[in-house]
């Protein structure tokens, strides 16, 4: 499945955590904001992760899942690509 995940962290020691992780799992197209293909499993085992990483009082996490027909309708103006077939998990 094809999710835009974004993410705001209040604290400069997590910060880093959890983009090194998002890093793992997709490909950065904004300073917060990830595209990842992942399985069901890899979104669940991201969410698990993320949970044991973040402040669930400070920090959020949201997870956009775009259908392939929403995926298709995307629109970039300036600099940048829409991730394709290529999955970034990494164990």
């Amino acid at each position: 499945m094809f999710l835009l995940i974004s993410y705001d962290i209040a604290n400069n020691k997590r910060l880093p955590k959890v983009a090194k992780l998002m890093e793992r799992y997709g490909e950065r197209v904004q300073y917060s904001v990830f595209e990842c293909l992942l399985t069901p499993s890899q979104l669940a085992e991201l969410q698990r992760k993320l949970r044991r990483l973040i402040d669930e009082q400070e920090d959020s996490v949201r997870f956009y899942r775009l259908c392939e027909d929403c995926r298709q309708d995307i629109i970039i103006i300036g600099d940048g690509e829409i991730t394709q077939g290529d999955e970034y998990y990494i164990a």
